[in-house]
């Protein structure tokens, strides 16, 4: 069976410093992030304006600007309420270079 974690497909801000995720296999949700505004590089989101203006990079990692980027990895786990382990196992795959 094969448990690479799914790409993101789609992403969009919400109000709240929330975002709308979609994954290539069709999960989807809203993931809370306003715990992050404030702190250290994430004060660029003080301006609720700065945290809508993400693009997702052809990796499909999202991306603010050169010091803010995160992998959306950790959304999917959550969004299926499993951790990295009881999702994979004892396995670590990687995905073929593109």
């Amino acid at each position: 069976m094969n448990k690479i974690i799914p790409y993101l497909k789609n992403a969009r801000a919400l109000p709240g410093y929330k975002l709308s995720v979609e994954f290539e296999d069709g999960i989807e949700g809203v993931i809370d992030l306003k715990k992050w505004r404030g702190k250290g590089v994430f004060s660029f989101w003080n301006d609720e304006k700065n945290f809508s203006s993400f693009k997702i990079t052809t990796d499909k990692k999202l991306e603010w600007n050169e010091d803010i980027d995160m992998d959306p990895d950790a959304f999917y786990l959550q969004l299926i309420r499993k951790t990295f382990e009881e999702y994979a196992g004892n396995k670590q795959l990687l995905r073929d270079s593109d």
